[in-house]
């Protein structure tokens, strides 16, 4: 959300950091045991590292290039807090753009769906960065259901629709050898669902080797209704809803970031 020219979309702001304490006081109720973010396991020692300065007071947050991510600024200051020894990692690699996906049988389907949902997230965000909205009311709003929902249904659900093109400029991650172009929408879901199980196997790992109770997922939006699925079949996990700790607000428009809460049964 940061954009050096507006203070307004600056989280170190005073008044940002005071929206901050008041997010996070409100995230602390559910006490999570766990805290994951999207960072790769394999960056796991350099989050450790990093964390362990920060613990002993021996970094600012503010001197680091890419300190107002959410992984330090949520993850960082609410495990301090709760005295949790680390921060875990468990993104994947795998993603990729949803432009890729630009042609094919009912391809303005997709199209317009994605341009609506823009519009949604661009007016919420312009109202953050107008000072019109507070911090905590702009993760709280991105976290209610209707948004998710909107999120999940242009990601994983509105590409299946689309069927007989081709990707247009796909980066690395994407294997063109094994795309059936008859299928091509089915198979840009297939990408990001194959990140999401990974994704979920990093967490349920995780959750296995500290035998946490409550884990904290703070990750980008578009991952929360396909993880969400993915949960719900495990029967080890009850899904929590952000939303009995930020609240509810009434939803007209979308944005970007989403965190969720992940609570082991039993």
């Amino acid at each position: 959300m940061y954009n050096k020219d507006n203070p307004n979309t600056d989280v170190l702001t005073a008044k940002r950091q005071q929206e901050l304490a008041d997010l996070i006081s409100r995230i602390r109720k559910f006490q999570p045991d766990l805290i994951v973010v999207e960072r790769v396991p394999e960056g796991q020692a350099s989050l450790d590292s990093t964390y362990a300065l920060y613990v002993n007071n021996k970094l600012q947050l503010a001197d680091m290039e890419d300190g107002r991510g959410e992984e330090y600024q949520i993850g960082f200051a609410l495990g301090k807090q709760l005295g949790l020894k680390r921060i875990v990692g468990v993104n994947a690699p795998g993603g990729t753009s949803q432009s890729i996906l630009s042609n094919g049988q009912n391809i303005k389907l997709y199209q317009e769906e994605g341009v609506q949902m823009r519009n949604l997230s661009t007016a919420k965000q312009t109202e953050l960065d107008n000072g019109k909205l507070s911090l905590t009311e702009y993760i709280t709003y991105i976290n209610q259901p209707a948004i998710t929902q909107k999120i999940h249904h242009l990601r994983y659900v509105m590409p299946a629709r689309v069927t007989n093109g081709h990707f247009t400029n796909p980066d690395a991650m994407v294997d063109t050898a094994f795309v059936n172009p008859r299928y091509i929408g089915a198979e840009l879901t297939s990408i990001f669902k194959n990140r999401d199980y990974k994704i979920y196997s990093n967490i349920v790992t995780t959750q296995m080797a500290q035998q946490s109770k409550k884990v904290l997922v703070i990750i980008g939006a578009a991952h929360i209704g396909s993880l969400q699925s993915i949960f719900r079949d495990d029967p080890a996990f009850q899904l929590v809803p952000a939303t009995n700790y930020l609240g509810k607000m009434r939803v007209a428009s979308s944005a970007v970031q989403q965190h969720t809460l992940f609570s082991e049964r039993g």
